[in-house]
């Protein structure tokens, strides 16, 4: 069985990653893609991406027995992402993780074949998306897209512009995933041994 490939997404605060991956995991994964949950010290009714909440003490204890693959912090929080990934692409299956660039550098080691995915929308786009929100200061906003202006996304990343409907990106990095060969791989090698395609 081919080893999965991990698919690492990333993307400044109001480029719309969060809703980008939301639409994704409801309206399309290809047979064989699965969208990995992210372990966060917030409480889960409290707004963003549907995430699994820990409290300081959870997260510390499942770092201390090792059963994340990759943690970071961020605006006060940990976050994390659980070992069951490598589980899911050794029995074959793509993954996309919902990351960080902060903790990218830590991710090329931990997964040296992983394609960075970058999410990301124009300046205006983001500094109003940030402003509808409410959730940032106006020094903040100005911090976060000087941020933006300097990132220079990495190399061989996919960059994925989310100006428009959440479904137009969405549907882009589908097409991306599936263009990259590995799911159709798959696919192909299942309908050579069924004579059919998996559903």
């Amino acid at each position: 069985m081919n080893e999965g490939r991990l698919y690492y997404v990333m993307g400044p605060s109001g480029a719309g990653k969060d809703s980008v991956l939301g639409w994704v995991r409801e309206h399309g994964i290809p047979h064989g893609v699965l969208c990995a949950h992210r372990y966060i010290t917030r409480p889960a009714h409290a707004g963003g991406e549907n995430h699994v909440a820990l409290s300081d003490a959870e997260f510390q204890s499942r770092t201390h027995r090792g059963l994340f693959a990759l943690t970071w912090q961020a605006h006060g929080l940990h976050y994390g992402i659980g070992r069951e990934i490598e589980h899911w692409m050794g029995r074959g299956a793509d993954v996309l993780v919902n990351g960080s660039r902060d903790a990218y550098t830590l991710a090329c080691e931990r997964f040296p074949a992983m394609q960075p995915v970058l999410i990301t929308a124009n300046r205006d786009v983001i500094a109003a998306r940030l402003t509808a929100r409410g959730r940032e200061t106006t020094a903040d906003i100005a911090a976060r897209l000087a941020r933006c202006d300097a990132y220079q996304a990495p190399l061989g990343a996919w960059v994925i512009h989310n100006n428009g409907s959440v479904a137009e990106a969405g549907a882009t990095l589908l097409e991306a995933i599936y263009k990259s060969g590995a799911v159709a791989e798959r696919d192909g090698n299942a309908k050579n041994k069924s004579g059919s395609r998996p559903c």
